[in-house]
């Protein structure tokens, strides 16, 4: 196999492990979101677990993350949280789950 081969492999590896470990970290940082919504609608732990489906879920629904900033966004209205504190919590949870994979 030639050096240029051997290059290609390993930058293909590396890509693929990276695509995996954003997954995972967009998922955990899901998952904590899920909860931080949950206690602030009062939910008791399976309402919790159930909603934390549904963050992870809505997080299909298009590339990047505003599916699930207006989804959160929904859910949050009646308590007059700003889209700002929203966005500023996403951000804190997302490094939260970057550190978990540290």
């Amino acid at each position: 196999m030639s050096t240029f081969d051997e290059r290609k492999k390993s930058f293909e590896k590396k890509f693929a492990h990276d695509e995996e470990l954003q997954f995972k970290v967009s998922a955990k940082r899901n998952k904590y979101i899920g909860q931080w919504v949950s206690q602030i609608l009062g939910y008791n732990s399976d309402q919790e677990k159930e909603y934390i489906q549904t963050v992870i879920k809505a997080d299909f629904a298009e590339a990047g993350d505003q599916d699930v900033f207006r989804k959160v966004k929904k859910d949050l209205e009646i308590h007059n949280i700003s889209d700002d504190e929203i966005r500023k919590k996403m951000d804190e949870l997302n490094e939260k789950a970057k550190s978990d994979f540290k």
